[in-house]
C-alpha cells in the first residue's frame, strides 16, 4: 500500500526554480494590450483582482499545500482530502488540465503572430493551413523539450521568466518612461474619475473578469510540491512574491500600452509589437532600433515557450497521479526514465490537434466565430469550477479539519481565513457568471447561439470527468491494492479499520482463553 507521499521523489526544485515555473504560468507580457484597453483604470482592476482573487487563491493554495499528506497531486490532493472524495478531487484536476489544452493553441498563436512580424511573413499568421501546421510544430517541439524531466523544464522556465518576462517588460517600461519624459502625447487621462470605473457599465464588469482570469494558474504548479526544497517555507514565499510582482508588472504594462496607443487603434493580437515599435520610433525619431524590437519579440516568444512547457508538466503530472490513485486507466500513469507522463503528453497532442483545427479553420465564417468564442469561454468556465472546488476544500479545511497539522497558516486566524475564502468564492462566481455574457460583436442570433452552445458544452464538460471516474473500480480490478496510492483521508480510515479489527480479534482471543 502506498501513501500519499512518495519518499522516492527527489527534491530538486529550488525556490527560484519553482517560482519561475509558477510565474511562467501566470505572468504574460503579451497580455498587456488587453490590460491597456481599460486605460488608467487598469491599475484599479489589477489591484482589485489581485487583492480580492489572486491573493486569496494564493493564500488558500499555500495553506492547503502545507497540510500533512495533502501535497501530492496538487488540487487533486487538496480537494480530495478536504472533501473526502477522490472523484471530486479528480474533477477539479481534470478541469484544470482540460482548459489549458485550448490555451496551448492560443499561446502558439501569439508566437506565430510575433514571428510573422519579425520575418515579415504575413502568410504565417493569415493563411489557415500554414498557421495550423505552425501550431503543431511549435507545440510538438515544446513537448519534446519536456521529456528530459522537471530539471530541464525549470531551467527553461528560469530563462523564460528572466528574458521573456522580466527583461522584455523592463525594456517596454524604459521606452514608455522615456516617451513620457520627452513630452510625447499621452493617449489616456490620469484622474480619479478615470482610475475608478463605473460598474454600472457591463463592459467594465467584463474587463474586471478579464483581470481575474489573467491571474489564473497560481495553483497549477502545486503538483510539483513534492519536488520543492523546504516546501513549508518556499511554497508560501513563492506565492507571495508572485502576487506582488504580477500586480506591479500587469499595472505598469497596461499603462505603458495605453499611454502610447489609442484604444481604437490598439490590436489585441499584435499590440505588444505595435506598442514597442511605436515607442522606439517616437523615442529615436527613426526605425533604427528595429533590430532591438525583433530581439525583444524573440525573447517574448521564448517566454511563451517556457509558459507552455510549465503548463505541460504541471497539470499533466497531476493527471498521472490521479491514475496512481485509480481515477483513470493505469496506462495514463506511464512515465519515461525522467518521470515524465508520456501517455498524458500524447493525449495533450491529440487534443491540441483537434482544438487547432477548430480554432484555425473555424474562424473563416460567422458560425466559426461563434464556435471559437464558445471554445475559448468554455475553458474559462470549467477552470473557474476548479477554483470553486478549491474554495469548498478550504472552507472544509478551516472549519471541519482545523486541527490537521500544517506548516503554514493564513495569518489572522479563522476570521481572516473566512474572509479570504469568501473573497475567492465571490470573485470566482462573478467571473463565471460574466463569462456567459455574449460578446456585443455578435449578431442577436449569434448571441443566442453562443449562449445555447456554451450552456450545452459546459454541461457536457462537467459530465465527462464524472463518467471517467465512475469506472474507477474497473481501472483497478486487476491491480494489486498494494501497488495503488491512497489519499491521506483514506489512509487514516484504513488504519482505524485495521486497528478496530485487531482490537476485535484481541477481544475474541481473550474471551476464548478465559
Amino acid at each position: 500500500m502506498s501513501g500519499s507521499n512518495s519518499t522516492s521523489v527527489k527534491r530538486n526544485l529550488t525556490l527560484f526554480g519553482f517560482f519561475a515555473m509558477t510565474a511562467s504560468m501566470v505572468m504574460a507580457v503579451y497580455e498587456y494590450p488587453s490590460f491597456g484597453t481599460s486605460g488608467f483604470a487598469c491599475i484599479f482592476f489589477a489591484l482589485l483582482g489581485g487583492i480580492f482573487w489572486f491573493l486569496p487563491m494564493a493564500f488558500m493554495a499555500a495553506e492547503m499545500a502545507s497540510v500533512d499528506g495533502w501535497s501530492t497531486g496538487g488540487v487533486f490532493g487538496w480537494v480530495g482530502n478536504a472533501l473526502h472524495s477522490d472523484r471530486l478531487g479528480f474533477m477539479a484536476l481534470f478541469f484544470q488540465w482540460f482548459q489549458i489544452t485550448v490555451g496551448y493553441v492560443t499561446m502558439c498563436y501569439v508566437i506565430i503572430g510575433l514571428l510573422s512580424q519579425i520575418f515579415n511573413w504575413q502568410a504565417l499568421n493569415n493563411t489557415a493551413w500554414i498557421k495550423f501546421i505552425a501550431v503543431l510544430i511549435i507545440f510538438g517541439v515544446v513537448t519534446l523539450l519536456q521529456l528530459g524531466g522537471t530539471k530541464y523544464t525549470t531551467t527553461i522556465a528560469k530563462i523564460g521568466f528572466i528574458v521573456g518576462i522580466l527583461v522584455s517588460a523592463i525594456i517596454l517600461f524604459i521606452f514608455a518612461i522615456i516617451y513620457l519624459a520627452q513630452g510625447h502625447p499621452v493617449q489616456i487621462k490620469f484622474g480619479a474619475s478615470e482610475f475608478f470605473p463605473s460598474f454600472a457599465n457591463v463592459g467594465n464588469l467584463t474587463i474586471f473578469a478579464t483581470f481575474i482570469l489573467a491571474y489564473t494558474g497560481v495553483e497549477a504548479s502545486g503538483s510539483h510540491i513534492d519536488e520543492l526544497q523546504k516546501p513549508e517555507r518556499n511554497y508560501p514565499a513563492a506565492m507571495f512574491i508572485l502576487v506582488v510582482i504580477a500586480i506591479v508588472f500587469d499595472s505598469l504594462g497596461g499603462i505603458a500600452v495605453a499611454s502610447a496607443i489609442p484604444e481604437e487603434n490598439l490590436s489585441l493580437n499584435s499590440g505588444l509589437f505595435q506598442t514597442l515599435q511605436y515607442l522606439m520610433y517616437k523615442v529615436t525619431g527613426s526605425y533604427i532600433l528595429d533590430w532591438l524590437l525583433d530581439i525583444v519579440c524573440i525573447l517574448v516568444c521564448f517566454g511563451i515557450v517556457a509558459e507552455i512547457g510549465s503548463w505541460i508538466v504541471g497539470p499533466s503530472a497531476g493527471l498521472r497521479d490521479s491514475a496512481q490513485y485509480g481515477m483513470m486507466p493505469m496506462g495514463i500513469k506511464k512515465v519515461n526514465k525522467h518521470n515524465v507522463p508520456t501517455t498524458v503528453l500524447i493525449i495533450n497532442c491529440i487534443l491540441v490537434l483537434c482544438w487547432d483545427a477548430l480554432l484555425t479553420f473555424g474562424g473563416s465564417s460567422g458560425a466559426g466565430n461563434v464556435s471559437i468564442l464558445v471554445a475559448e469561454t468554455l475553458t474559462t468556465c470549467i477552470y473557474l469550477v476548479t477554483y470553486l472546488f478549491m474554495c469548498a476544500a478550504y472552507y472544509t479545511l478551516i472549519f471541519k479539519w482545523k486541527k490537521l497539522h500544517r506548516t503554514y497558516n493564513v495569518p489572522g486566524g479563522i476570521v481572516v481565513k473566512t474572509i479570504v475564502a469568501i473573497c475567492g468564492t465571490v470573485t470566482s462566481l462573478f467571473a463565471l457568471v460574466v463569462s456567459f455574457f455574449p460578446s456585443t460583436a455578435l449578431t442577436p442570433s449569434g448571441q443566442v447561439e453562443y449562449e445555447v452552445l456554451l450552456v450545452i458544452a459546459f454541461i457536457i464538460a462537467i459530465i465527462i470527468p464524472i463518467i471517467i471516474s465512475a469506472f474507477h473500480k474497473n481501472y483497478v480490478a486487476k491491480i494489486d491494492p498494494s501497488q495503488l496510492k491512497y489519499l491521506t483521508y483514506k489512509m487514516v480510515k484504513m488504519k482505524k479499520a485495521q486497528a478496530q479489527t485487531q482490537n476485535a480479534n484481541a477481544d475474541v482471543n481473550a474471551n476464548m482463553n478465559a
